[in-house]
């Protein structure tokens, strides 16, 4: 699968694949659907790329105007991926690159607020639902405005599934992808 960046800035530049089997990148057309719902939003927001993989997504956020990204992966090869995908598109500028693990990082307080959450984890193993039960369980990550977003494989998701501070407030489906997006309660 041939990774790009599909808008923005760095529109047409291609990425580097993480090697191995551990990274299922994105779609173009679920990427694209992703920042269409987004939309203008973006511009300006901050943005957490956990189980970043390539960086693709948090690199498409910074192409279309994110101001700050912060890429979390636990991959030695992923983490050099990434710096090379944000070499290449010459995002480096606005972000920050750590090989750490997701859940330790949300246990502890965030040291900044994030617009957007994007989570998408290693399929089939419910660290999707690990990651929101952190989110909830921590409030210093709780922002009324924040938004979190998850990728994952639509036999994973469990609609009866329910948070205390986190509610489900819409989803799409794409094949075999599912995002599915969560708001912080007031």
């Amino acid at each position: 699968m041939s990774l790009r960046v599909i808008g923005g800035v760095s529109r047409g530049k291609r990425l580097k694949a993480a090697p191995g089997p551990g990274t299922r990148p994105i779609m173009d057309r679920v990427k694209e659907a992703l920042f269409s719902i987004i939309g203008s939003d973006i511009r300006g927001a901050s943005f957490l790329d956990l189980f970043a993989g390539t960086g693709s997504v948090g690199i498409e956020a910074l192409s279309r105007g994110a101001e700050y990204a912060l890429f979390v992966d636990l991959n030695r090869a992923s983490i050099k991926t990434i710096h090379a995908n944000l070499d290449h598109t010459q995002l480096s500028a606005s972000a920050t690159v750590m090989r750490r693990d997701a859940f330790a990082i949300l246990a502890k307080s965030p040291e900044r607020h994030f617009d957007f959450i994007f989570v998408a984890p290693p399929q089939y193993k419910r660290m999707w639902l690990r990651t929101l039960e952190a989110l909830d369980a921590n409030k210093t990550w709780q922002r009324p405005n924040s938004r979190v977003i998850v990728q994952i494989d639509p036999v994973e998701f469990d609609s009866e599934r329910q948070f205390e501070f986190l509610e489900a407030v819409d989803s799409r489906q794409y094949g075999r992808t599912m995002l599915v997006f969560y708001e912080f309660l007031a």
